[in-house]
């Protein structure tokens, strides 16, 4: 059954009312700036947002990706982001792959945070999903890559951290659409599926490829608030 963008707005509101501590009967004639707003402005610019304006997550997460500063009427800018820092990590199965990798993208001017694990002696993933996710979750890094052997368990996990959108790709068509229709922030790797010199690839065009938008942001939308809906019951 097809829902309208008015009905994909009220339902935002509503989720934005419980992370507020509004009731869902309490009126606000705050603003909300969302994904579409910062989408529509020219990357790289400066857009000015009303002082009590409430700017969901997504939009940040795209201005981000498009160097757009938030400028909040009255206040400092918010600059856009210089370093686009990577946090990486694997278990002892990812761990040669992890190596390549974080060498990979240093070579490439992206700032790493390393994870671990150290060696191939043998570890548990999910900690070290869960480390990666963690910093991309709290805004100290911008994208997450995690290697194990098969790269499902790792997603698994990343997926459980509030915020996280990981996907598992195993070729470049999968790692274009997890970027253009699901604004994934989190990539997972396998490495015993995958070499090296595809890995590469997979990364390279992980990190390159924008969000599409449009349609696509009211379905990632709609990913949040069901995450929203579970959070609340805990």
């Amino acid at each position: 059954m097809p829902v309208d963008e008015a009905h994909i707005r009220a339902m935002v509101r509503r989720v934005l009312k419980r992370t507020l501590g509004l009731s869902a009967h309490e009126k606000t004639r705050r603003p909300i700036i969302g994904q579409s707003e910062v989408a529509n402005a020219t990357p790289g610019s400066t857009l000015t947002v009303p002082a009590d304006a409430i700017i969901t997550p997504l939009a940040r997460q795209t201005a981000q990706e498009m160097q757009i500063t938030i400028a909040v009427q009255g206040q400092e800018p918010e600059p856009a982001p210089d370093e686009k820092v990577i946090a990486i990590g694997s278990d002892h199965g990812g761990y040669k792959l992890k190596e390549a990798l974080k060498t990979h993208l240093q070579s490439s001017g992206y700032p790493v945070i390393d994870c671990g694990t150290d060696s191939t002696e043998s570890v548990d993933y999910p900690d070290f999903a869960y480390a990666v996710a963690e910093l991309v979750s709290n805004g100290r890094a911008w994208r997450g890559i995690i290697i194990d052997g098969a790269g499902i368990g790792s997603c698994m996990a990343a997926n459980k951290v509030p915020g996280i959108r990981a996907a598992m790709c195993y070729d470049q068509a999968t790692a274009v659409n997890s970027r253009e229709h699901n604004n994934a922030n989190v990539l997972t790797l396998g490495a015993g599926l995958i070499g090296p010199n595809l890995a590469r690839q997979i990364v390279d065009t992980w990190l390159t490829t924008a969000f599409g938008g449009g349609r696509h942001a009211r379905r990632v939308d709609k990913i949040m608030a069901i995450e929203q809906k579970f959070s609340r019951k805990q």
